[in-house]
C-alpha cells in the first residue's frame, strides 16, 4: 500500500522562507513526486515536480524562488520556498505518480502573512 505524508509548512513572512517535505512509501521503481497547491476558491495547481532521475518541472509563478529536490534513498521530496509572497498562501499537497497510478497526501497549510 502506498502512503504519502507531508511535513513542514506553517506560517511564513513575506520575503521569508519555508520548507515542506513529502515522504512516499510503498512505491517500487521509477516515480515522480510533485507538489500542488490549492487556495480557497481556486483549483489545485502544480507547483513543482521531480522524477527519480532528478528531472524537475516548475510553475512559472515559483521559478527562481522555489527549489524541489529529493533523496531517493528515503523516497522523499523537499520543496524549499524562498522569497515568499502572500499569493503563495494555500494548502500544499504532495502527489506521487508511478505506473499510471497516483496517491495524494493529506495536505499541509502554508500561510504567508506579516
Amino acid at each position: 500500500q502506498v502512503h504519502v505524508v507531508e511535513t513542514g509548512g506553517g506560517l511564513g513572512q513575506p520575503g521569508g522562507s519555508l520548507r515542506v517535505a513529502c515522504a512516499a512509501s510503498g512505491i517500487y521503481g521509477r516515480d515522480a513526486l510533485g507538489w500542488y497547491r490549492q487556495a480557497p476558491g481556486k483549483q489545485r495547481d502544480l507547483v513543482a515536480s521531480i522524477t527519480t532521475y532528478g528531472e524537475t518541472n516548475y510553475a512559472a509563478s515559483v521559478k527562481g524562488r522555489f527549489t524541489i529536490s529529493r533523496d531517493n534513498a528515503k523516497n522523499t521530496a523537499y520543496l524549499q520556498m524562498n522569497s515568499l509572497k502572500p499569493d503563495d498562501t494555500a494548502v500544499y499537497y504532495c502527489n506521487a505518480h508511478w505506473s499510471n497510478a497516483d496517491a495524494w497526501g493529506q495536505g499541509t497549510q502554508v500561510t504567508v502573512s506579516s
